[in-house]
């Protein structure tokens, strides 16, 4: 039996053998490691397996990110959650459990929270104790450590698929009709500009990594993110940009705002916010009236009103503007809203579908395109989809101009050719 005071002590030995760590390679790393595991008498008693487990668990625990290591390559986790080095658990098809793992010690998990933050040149400490960084394979990682974590270091880390699902994939799950898809692709075409809104966990990168695959790919676009998790593939003219926190002096910051205010400047014909928390919600707005249409961000809300809301609270945080002017900035740069959900079934669903078309009586008027609608439950799953309301699309002057044929249909539906108008001659 693998005993945490016998492990440590293995490691300690084998580590003790090594000359220069760091000058081996991996694959001679490992084969000192098996060979110094194999000599040891209480290993001679193990199953193969079991020494498979324990020369990779050794070599994780010196190149890799220790007892986490197995949980990352893990396919079937989306989600770790390490409350405290003694508590793990994991999210597999929206369910959470807790795991039988345990680090060795909480400084052993300080150590891997400081390998991971270096790793995407950030710094968490006692005076800076929240970060968010990634790993190598583009996973999201958010650090709280003491004293503002009561428990100990907390690491939370949001896996992403080695490939980015795609519109078709979506539809495929259930989360989105088919037609609606369809009017979301001619959309991106056609430049409007979209917002992506949904709680935690409603699968919003997702969602705006499955747009952006229908950007035109002569195109240049500049993506903007805390910590880059999209993963846009086909376009080739990308800059992608990240924010950086302030150094151990307070200074060197790099703000989403900071960055929005550069991009403007490197001929963007797009620019993609991964998300927008705070006063940045201006500068993206701004961005979004002057020229860069078919700009596409995300973020947190309840419902499509309750985000229009928020991005009111958001601009006033840091401009002292008349709301009357914060709400036409909105009803004038965002087309089109998409709010997801994360159901009771945890099923991730597209649950609205808004055009934004204008000003009323002081407030942002939306059109609701397509919402979602719920007949019923059954094998404990949401039975329902996406109905479209009837009302068509008004503001059709951006597919006009993308080539699109758009016809008004008596039944109160929009219709319009899929493929570009043919110009005789």
């Amino acid at each position: 039996m693998v005993t945490g005071a016998w492990f440590n002590q293995l490691r300690s030995e084998i580590r003790a053998s090594l000359d220069v760590t760091s000058s081996m390679s991996d694959e001679e790393l490992q084969s000192h490691i098996e060979r110094r595991i194999l000599l040891n008498e209480q290993v001679q008693e193990f199953t193969a397996a079991e020494k498979r487990r324990l020369i990779r668990r050794i070599y994780d625990s010196f190149r890799g990110l220790d007892v986490l290591q197995p949980l990352v390559e893990d396919k079937t986790i989306t989600e770790i959650m390490i409350n405290s080095d003694q508590e793990i658990f994991v999210e597999r098809q929206g369910q959470v459990s807790r795991l039988d793992l345990k680090f060795e010690s909480r400084e052993r998990l300080e150590d891997i929270i400081q390998l991971i933050v270096s790793g995407v040149n950030r710094v968490v400490n006692e005076s800076s104790p929240i970060v968010d960084a990634r790993l190598k394979d583009g996973s999201r990682v958010n650090v709280v450590l003491p004293p503002v974590a009561l428990k100990g270091p907390t690491l939370t880390i949001r896996k992403f698929p080695e490939k980015p699902m795609t519109m078709d994939d979506i539809v495929a799950t259930g989360s989105l009709s088919e037609e609606a898809s369809l009017l979301l692709k001619d959309l991106v075409r056609s430049k409007y500009n979209i917002f992506v809104s949904g709680g935690t966990g409603s699968g919003k990168t997702t969602f705006l990594n499955a747009l952006s695959q229908y950007i035109p790919a002569e195109e240049r676009v500049i993506t903007i993110e805390d910590s880059a998790e999209l993963q846009i593939t086909t376009v080739p003219n990308l800059v992608s940009l990240e924010t950086r926190n302030s150094n151990t002096e307070g200074k060197g910051e790099i703000s989403v705002r900071d960055l929005i205010r550069s991009s403007l400047r490197m001929r963007p014909n797009r620019i993609v916010v991964g998300e927008v928390r705070g006063h940045e919600a201006l500068d993206m707005l701004q961005a979004m009236n002057t020229g860069h249409d078919g700009s596409l961000s995300t973020g947190h809300s309840n419902s499509t009103a309750d985000m229009i809301s928020r991005l009111e609270t958001m601009v006033l945080s840091g401009a002292d503007l008349p709301i009357q002017v914060v709400r036409q900035q909105i009803s004038s740069a965002i087309d089109i809203f998409v709010h997801l959900s994360r159901m009771r079934d945890r099923s991730r669903r597209v649950t609205e579908i808004c055009e934004v078309i204008g000003m009323k009586d002081g407030e942002v008027v939306l059109n609701p395109l397509y919402i979602f609608e719920e007949v019923g439950e059954e094998n404990g799953r949401i039975v329902g989809g996406l109905v479209s309301t009837g009302s068509s699309l008004q503001h059709t002057a951006k597919l006009s101009m993308a080539g699109f044929k758009v016809e008004q249909h008596s039944g109160g539906r929009m219709a319009y050719e899929a493929a570009r108008m043919v110009q005789s001659g």
